[in-house]
């Protein structure tokens, strides 16, 4: 197996372009033509992550944290960047990072945090806008089922728990060829005049060149009249963070408790407790206090996330509980995540959690 098909199917979860600007998720370093042996899942990419690579044979690791993140001018043997890049390609291990692109998807970072809490009716807390297109085209009226399902098929038409969705009208097209077209309908130098069906669909702007190709592939005209326009609505399937309700509301102090159990925490940092009993939780992995106001709007209880700052804190407000968990203690369990998905599409091929503890924060 190429890890070409794992990226693949990584990349048609979480597209590269759902990253933030100063991401860099992709592959990092190595060539994603070569053959796979096995991969190896980890959150960080370390020199003991690389060593555990080497020790069981695999060529791919998979991380969640981009090893190289900002621009390199140089690569030395003195920074820890530096030795584990001189390492994995003189051991031709392979390095392909999955990061923001999988926290702004509903199905990815957050959500197995909800999991392990226990959220119920889970959505994004903060929707990005400007991720949509509208696609129009116009169809003989005898090719409208052919060419819809071509779009659907494509990826088209889908707005969260719905797909297939369009709207439809029905007009008259005129055209008229030169000598050296080929009409698939009337004769070149006539015009002609064909009952025509309106299809208007949403696209997600990453879905766009596929959803172009087939509807070209399965048109019938020559030449396709379509147009494609930009949107600024907010996609509810796209964003930061999520939000959700517990089950059965829990008093604050028993939740905490929950929350300390079920996400393995040693400590968990939080404001005053403003709040008798938890019900709306919304969640962040990593460092998610840019998000506070959107909890804050939501009317969340209480907002866990990681790296907050001291004055930041205060931002609280006494509106909501904010519980820093911790950044790695947050991210862990990405891990498994991306086994879950990965064992399921490549049954035959051996996925392995890093058994290394890459955070780099420890406590007494």
């Amino acid at each position: 197996m190429q890890i070409k098909q794992i990226v693949d199917y990584l990349e048609s979860w979480a597209h590269p372009t759902l990253q933030e600007s100063y991401d860099n998720s992709g592959m990092i370093i190595g060539d994603k033509n070569k053959s796979c042996k096995s991969a190896l899942i980890t959150l960080d990419v370390t020199e003991e992550v690389i060593d555990e690579t080497i020790a069981i044979g695999s060529n791919l690791i998979i991380a969640h944290h981009p090893l190289i993140f900002r621009g390199l001018k140089k690569i030395g043997n003195h920074h820890w960047v530096d030795k584990c890049i001189r390492k994995a390609i003189k051991h031709d291990i392979n390095i392909y990072a999955i990061h923001t692109n999988l926290d702004n998807i509903l199905t990815g970072v957050n959500k197995k945090i909800a999991e392990k809490i226990g959220l119920t009716k889970q959505r994004i807390l903060q929707p990005k806008q400007s991720t949509l297109v509208k696609l129009t085209v116009y169809v003989p009226k005898d090719h409208l089922e052919e060419v819809s399902a071509a779009l659907f098929e494509a990826g088209a038409g889908d707005i969260g728990n719905y797909d297939e969705c369009s709207f439809q009208s029905e007009g008259k097209g005129t055209f008229r060829g030169n000598d050296a077209s080929n009409p698939s309908i009337g004769t070149p130098g006539i015009r002609e005049i064909v009952p025509e069906k309106r299809i208007e669909v949403l696209v997600k702007k990453h879905k766009l060149s596929q959803a172009l190709i087939a509807m070209k592939n399965a048109h019938p005209y020559e030449e396709v009249a379509y147009f494609v326009n930009d949107l600024v609505n907010e996609n509810q399937e796209i964003g930061a963070g999520v939000i959700g309700k517990l089950k059965d509301e829990m008093r604050t102090k028993t939740f905490l408790s929950h929350l300390k159990s079920s996400m393995n925490l040693r400590v968990i940092r939080h404001t005053k407790l403003t709040k008798n009993l938890i019900s709306k939780v919304a969640i962040c992995g990593g460092s998610g206090s840019f998000l506070l106001n959107a909890a804050l709007r939501e009317e969340a209880d209480i907002f866990i996330s990681s790296d907050f700052k001291y004055h930041e804190f205060f931002e609280a407000n006494n509106q909501i509980i904010i519980a820093d968990i911790g950044h790695y203690e947050s991210e862990v369990f990405t891990k498994e995540l991306l086994l879950d998905g990965l064992s399921k599409t490549f049954a035959k091929l051996a996925f392995r959690l890093s058994k290394i503890d890459t955070n780099p924060i420890k406590y007494l």
